[in-house]
């Protein structure tokens, strides 16, 4: 472990072993390996306490007056280069194929997708969680130790350069891209840069590695082009390998459509919501029938998959309100494609929509919530109640502008704010689309409904 992170055993027991490894002294369990991590907070300060909590092995870059029992102490010169050498080395190591995951939405649902189609077939490990930045990529990578054949890794990004570091840690056989939205902008100025960003996944490949790239998306097969190993797409593009027709929109059941493949034909019945979500088991698909699953067992997988917590989970509460949960986070580019599934509900329901503003969109904030305002007029509402500052009310008055009938749509500051107003607004048979930032906690009023309605 001390060579792989170019460090030395400088106290304790050389032969010791961790039985995993954490960032976190709070949630460190006895006999694993505490990495104390510089960044906000500096986990040397730490370093005590997770020896008081059993920690086997303790990597430091400084010495620490401490303490530190009876644990292995490994030095190495920078803990965080220290731990992505070692998830490298063990990567290598365990010979797993790994798929690699990018793009501006829909990133944690492929993942989940991916991992769900192929294991039976493989063991696999993925990240848990958001565990997808320059911690909890090899964080999730470490796990490969216990002898997994695939590891579905998500990477995920705010800034250039940071996919870049990731792929060089991860080594990926697998590259995917799922598409190129305008989460982030604000950090970036352009769409055509968060396309420039997310093209690191290309980067560093040699002639056995793997592409699955949208056929759908023009900016990524532009960028894909010289891509350096092979290349599959999927999508609706005539063009594309895997390739979806025949779609038909089953509401909150979801789509059924013919996939045809290299591999042949077969129907699916996509339980997941919305085209955004067919275009994820597209992805899925291509990775899985590459890898060598059959279509037909893909197939029957794909029909069995259930949202990820929060990411359009449906919920019918007694009072014969359904609620479309999508509230762990939120970008115009997703926004447009929940308002896009919540327009093909029936008319006989009433559609309501309680939107929270969308945040990291920079100077062009504005623009792109009178953007969604007017998709949202269009989706034909019944009730549509915006949350946050005063982006979330642009959103609002666009939405006004666009059609909607002035008394049909509300602002409140807050989530708390909306969860009560929604809980009154609400009749049986709404379907309610609730959708906003991580930072504006819409998750508030999708709990109150639930308290409520229940």
């Amino acid at each position: 472990m001390a060579e792989a992170m170019s460090g030395e055993v400088v106290a304790g027991d050389p032969a010791t072993v961790p039985t995993g490894f954490s960032i976190d002294s709070r949630s460190l369990a006895a006999g694993q390996a505490f990495v104390a991590i510089v960044a906000e907070r500096d986990g040397h300060d730490f370093a005590a306490a997770a020896a008081l909590k059993g920690a086997s092995v303790i990597v430091l870059s400084q010495a620490v007056d401490a303490d530190l029992g009876s644990a292995a102490v490994v030095q190495v010169a920078d803990t965080t280069r220290a731990l992505q050498d070692l998830a490298r080395a063990v990567r290598r190591e365990s010979k797993a194929k790994v798929v690699a995951i990018t793009g501006s939405a829909g990133k944690t649902t492929t993942k989940e997708i991916v991992a769900a189609v192929v294991e039976g077939t493989f063991q696999v490990v993925k990240n848990q969680g958001n565990l997808n930045n320059h911690l909890g990529l090899p964080l999730s990578l470490l796990e490969l130790r216990h002898g997994a054949d695939v590891a579905v890794m998500e990477l995920g990004m705010n800034h250039a350069g940071e996919i870049r570091v990731l792929v060089g840690i991860a080594e990926p056989d697998i590259r995917v891209w799922t598409n190129v939205g305008d989460a982030h902008i604000g950090n970036f100025g352009s769409v055509d840069a968060i396309a420039d960003a997310k093209a690191e996944i290309l980067e560093a490949a040699t002639p056995q590695s793997l592409f699955v790239g949208n056929a759908d998306d023009a900016r990524m097969m532009e960028r894909s082009a010289g891509f350096a190993g092979r290349t599959v797409t999927f999508g609706t593009n005539e063009t594309a390998d895997v390739r979806a027709t025949n779609v038909v929109d089953l509401g909150l059941q979801g789509t059924r459509c013919t996939v045809t493949t290299s591999h042949g034909h077969a129907e699916f019945h996509v339980p997941l919501l919305g085209r955004g979500n067919l275009a994820n088991v597209l992805c899925g698909t291509a990775v899985a029938t590459e890898m060598g699953v059959p279509l037909a067992i893909v197939a029957s997988r794909v029909e069995r998959l259930t949202p990820a917590r929060r990411r359009g989970e449906v919920r019918s509460l007694a009072t014969g309100v359904t609620v479309v949960d999508d509230t762990y986070n939120s970008s115009p580019s997703a926004l447009m494609r929940a308002l896009e599934m919540l327009s093909r509900q029936p008319l006989t329901d009433r559609r309501v929509a309680v939107l929270g503003e969308m945040l990291e969109l920079g100077d062009q904030s504005l623009r792109l919530h009178e953007t969604c305002g007017r998709a949202a007029a269009a989706a034909n509402l019944a009730v549509l109640v915006t949350v946050g500052g005063s982006a979330a009310e642009a959103l609002g008055r666009a939405a006004i502008e666009a059609g909607m009938n002035a008394a049909s749509v509300h602002h409140t500051a807050t989530s708390l704010e909306a969860a009560e107003l929604v809980a009154d607004l609400v009749r049986p048979r709404d379907v309610v689309l609730v959708k906003g930032s991580r930072g504006i906690k819409t998750e508030a009023v999708v709990d109150k409904l639930v308290a409520a309605c229940g």
